[in-house]
């Protein structure tokens, strides 16, 4: 018997920077342990997000990426 896909997502915020030569650069965000930061609360994720795109001075855009888990 086959068994059904669980579908579970956690989210993690993205990075979208500029290079020196303008071609854009896409950086994950890491956790207080060098880890990529990823969470399950979407809430949580999505208010982090917009406190970094409020208070970037560099003008780099942070957006939020789901990630998707078939069990």
């Amino acid at each position: 018997m086959l068994s059904k896909a669980i579908k579970k997502s956690s989210y993690q915020i993205k990075k979208l920077m500029k290079q020196p030569n303008g071609r854009p650069a896409h950086v994950l965000m890491l956790d207080g342990n060098s880890e990529v930061y990823e969470s399950d609360d979407i809430k949580e994720v999505n208010r982090m997000c917009d406190i970094l795109n409020s208070n970037t001075d560099s003008g780099w855009l942070y957006s939020v990426i789901e990630v998707k888990d078939f069990r």
